[in-house]
């Protein structure tokens, strides 16, 4: 007798429309990519770095755990797309082939991969069912972010002959952004739980 193999959890996007179509499929990843450009124009530019703070890995994550690994990496690429045709999607209404090859150009690419680790450990485990659940998975598609990002961002350095060691890569790219990180994981982690109570799917 075999044993039965659960089911995955169901992100929420697919909760709420499970019936899949390509129509439903396209438009959750246009509305996932329009979203991360929207909260991408929440941007402030720090004077040290070329990196800003912005809302865009707020964005990103949440589109990741509300659509599932597959349409949230699609709906990133989507959104990289977008910006290299030069659509004003990308942090403070920038667009264009140079931003991602610049020196954000790291996190940028990361974006998807992010997005659809944060769906896969949705799909898996249901962390987006409980806060603490919530908290890991964002934590993690931002440690995800500073593994492709940082790299790049030193290399870029490296070429324009300003890399000053890893000391001052953290103090470019990493440890300004930490607060503001934890803190819209801690929204995310309030938000995607709430709507599951809401829709009284837990």
């Amino acid at each position: 007798m075999k044993a039965t193999q659960s089911l995955p959890y169901l992100p929420l996007a697919k909760t709420l429309w499970p019936t899949r179509t390509l129509s439903r499929d396209l438009a959750l990843i246009l509305a996932g990519s329009f979203f991360v450009a929207l909260l991408a124009q929440i941007s402030i530019p720090l004077p040290f770095t070329p990196v800003p703070i912005t809302g865009q890995t707020l964005g990103l994550l949440l589109v990741g755990a509300a659509l599932g690994s597959r349409l949230g990496f699609l709906s990133l690429l989507a959104y990289l797309l977008e910006g290299a045709m030069g659509l004003p999607v990308f942090a403070g209404g920038t667009g264009g082939l140079a931003k991602i090859l610049g020196p954000t150009g790291g996190f940028l690419l990361a974006f998807p991969l992010a997005a659809g680790l944060v769906g896969l450990l949705v799909e898996r485990f249901g962390l987006d069912r409980s806060f603490p659940g919530t908290l890991l998975a964002m934590l993690l598609g931002n440690a995800l972010l500073y593994l492709v990002g940082l790299p790049w961002l030193a290399a870029w350095l490296m070429g324009v002959g300003k890399f000053a060691g890893l000391g001052a890569l953290w103090a470019m790219g990493l440890f300004p952004f930490i607060p503001g990180d934890l803190v819209k994981a801690v929204l995310a982690a309030l938000l995607l739980p709430s709507a599951w109570h809401l829709l009284g799917r837990r």
